[in-house]
């Protein structure tokens, strides 16, 4: 499998992915980033131009996994600072927020390419792309095998595995993940 970061060349890729059979075009994404007032509670079309217009000036999102040149898999990783105020992890200074702090925020893989471990290899391509853009640590927020809700943002023992520590919950169910780079 390839990955590549989602840049504007890029985009017509994301957007199939998405709008794909079973894809996310319900959300682009966008629940957990940073967005105004007027796009909290926009529906999918908002959310998508919303997304493009990150894109499109240049904020990272994430990476596709593609395979044969087609994109099947989709990780949400960006700075910290993108994402909104409950996403974001606690105890950081304001120059490790500003800098050096990723976060990896959910995953989708397109059905047919599931229970393969694109998974682990989605992470592993992720934490090469923020250290290559120069982040410190990354930060995720993964739930137990167990758990009924937020599946999308990955299971802790695939973290755990990856060399992150837990070091709080955000709600009930989301462990809070990192990885010092």
């Amino acid at each position: 499998m390839n990955f590549l970061p989602v840049t504007p060349d890029r985009w017509a890729d994301f957007e199939r992915l998405f709008e794909g059979r079973g894809g996310p075009m319900y959300c682009w994404c966008m629940p957990f980033r940073a967005m105004t007032p007027s796009y909290r509670r926009a529906d999918s079309v908002a959310k998508k131009d919303a997304m493009f217009h990150r894109v499109i000036d240049g904020t990272p999102i994430g990476i596709l996994g593609y395979i044969d040149d087609e994109p099947v898999a989709w990780c949400s990783i960006a700075p910290l600072e993108t994402y909104k105020s409950s996403l974001r992890g606690r105890g950081y200074s304001s120059d490790e927020t500003n800098n050096n702090v990723w976060s990896i925020a959910c995953f989708f893989i397109r059905t047919g390419f599931r229970r393969q471990g694109l998974t682990s290899e989605i992470i592993d391509a992720a934490i090469d792309y923020a250290k290559d853009q120069g982040a410190k640590t990354i930060e995720a927020y993964p739930v137990d095998y167990d758990s009924p809700s937020y599946g999308f943002m990955g299971r802790i023992g695939t973290f755990r595995s990856k060399g992150f520590a837990e070091v709080g919950m955000i709600g009930i169910r989301r462990h809070m993940m990192r990885l010092h780079l």
